[in-house]
């Protein structure tokens, strides 16, 4: 128990706190209006900018989204059907080039030389050039609506072509803009990223390490620009029940993908059944290695043991989670270098009391500590997968030892309301500064 000079000292701490925060929104007022600019929305797997535009709009603030991309038809998650109304999409293509033209016509220096800087910066890559220049185009032709709605912040997720249209908007509407990098486009897809660092009033990155990692191949700007915001989750939504964890469902959830680890994690489990362990094991999710995985699936005849059944809604991956024992997700480096930054759905598994084991790949050692908050195991190593795997099968105590301290954790460092209120002051204070 605390003594009554550490509560004194905790509630003074505390209210300093407090009040630094307020005179934070005294000096910088909350905004009002902010533009969110991403690839496509809705996306089934970017739940998380959803969570982030959600609690945006519980502090108050009006949020329009500005999609470079119709929807593809995929899964829509209820929370993300809720802010469609709030969702532009890019306009039939007569009407996109006309008001390109229009905007040009009224802004042909500010236009003439951000395409001028996006064709010096992409030219080595004929591919990333036409769909910059096709951004930008996009871009232009939502203007008019944009000019009515008058967004006081610009903001984009992904620092690839939603950063690069946000600022090309920044640049024709005189606004100051910010972005969000996460991981293939900071460790694969740097478009114009030195750049965009230096232009931005706001440059967020989802952790430590990738400021570092900025910082040594991109930018000398990042370690003295660059904040960390956390991708969290709504914690509200996710009670914690660590209880009734009694089966051997062993869960993993995310895009089926190379750098997700999933294969060896199939193989891990393949060790496992030749073990004699007892075990079902779910994998919920779609991409590109799907087939791979399935295929792995059948040849270490895993069938009976091994379900995929693609995308589900999120209410269902909540009810698998609360069954689940463990949850995996060993997180690899890809060969062409992609890697996860630090990955929600293990955020959600620890808000949610369930034991969670990944590998020490980029951010996730800032989520979690090897044996205390879950179990860490070195990437693409099915042996080390499956002891870890087995321990937490046959040990309650340990599992519930990890998941105690997992849920704290998040409350403290990944709460998505949380670290939106963060965002939101960063955002006020840029756009002060701005002006």
């Amino acid at each position: 128990m605390q003594s009554g000079a550490d509560m004194c000292l905790a509630n003074a701490t505390g209210e300093l706190e407090v009040t630094r925060l307020d005179l934070q929104e005294r000096l910088h007022p909350p905004l009002r209006r902010v533009l969110y600019v991403v690839s496509q929305f809705p996306s089934w797997s970017e739940t998380f900018i959803v969570r982030e535009i959600r609690a945006l709009l519980d502090q108050g603030v009006d949020v329009r989204i500005l999609s470079l991309k119709h929807p593809s038809g995929e899964l829509v998650q209820a929370d993300a059907a809720a802010l469609m109304d709030r969702v532009h999409h890019p306009p039939g293509m007569p009407a996109m080039l006309g008001n390109a033209l229009r905007a040009w016509c009224a802004h042909p220096l500010r236009i003439s030389a951000a395409t001028a800087t996006v064709v010096t910066g992409t030219w080595r890559s004929p591919t990333v050039l036409m769909k910059s220049i096709a951004t930008l185009a996009r871009s232009l032709g939502q203007l008019p609506w944009l000019c009515q709605f008058d967004p006081e912040f610009i903001h984009a997720h992904w620092s690839t072509y939603p950063a690069t249209a946000a600022w090309l908007l920044a640049r024709v509407m005189q606004r100051p803009f910010g972005f969000t990098c996460h991981a293939h486009d900071v460790f694969v897809n740097r478009q114009l990223m030195a750049r965009k660092i230096a232009d931005a009033a706001l440059a967020v990155t989802i952790s430590r390490h990738n400021v570092d990692w900025l910082d040594r191949n991109v930018s000398g700007l990042a370690q003295s620009k660059m904040e960390v915001v956390h991708c969290g989750v709504d914690l509200a939504r996710i009670p914690w029940r660590p209880d009734g964890r009694t089966g051997h469902l062993i869960l993993g959830v995310g895009r089926f993908v190379p750098m997700k680890g999933f294969g060896a994690l199939i193989e891990a489990l393949a060790l496992l059944r030749s073990r004699g362990v007892e075990f079902r094991c779910l994998l919920v999710g779609e991409g590109p290695e799907r087939a791979a995985l399935q295929a792995s699936v059948i040849a270490h005849g895993l069938q009976d043991l091994v379900e995929l059944p693609g995308a589900l809604p999120q209410e269902k991956v909540r009810a698998a989670l609360d069954d689940a024992v463990v949850f995996a997700l060993p997180c690899e480096i890809a060969a062409d270098g992609s890697r996860d930054g630090i990955p929600v759905a293990l955020m959600e598994a620890m808000a949610a009391g369930c034991p969670v084991v990944s590998c020490p790949v980029s951010g996730v050692p800032e989520l979690i500590r090897d044996g205390e908050h879950g179990l860490l195991v070195p990437p693409h190593d099915p042996h080390a997968l499956a002891n870890a795997l087995q321990r937490l099968l046959g040990d309650p105590t340990l599992r519930r030892q990890l998941a105690a301290a997992a849920r704290l954790r998040i409350e403290e460092d990944f709460d998505a309301r949380e670290e939106a209120r963060k965002l939101h002051r960063l955002m006020a204070r840029a756009t002060a500064d701005a002006a």
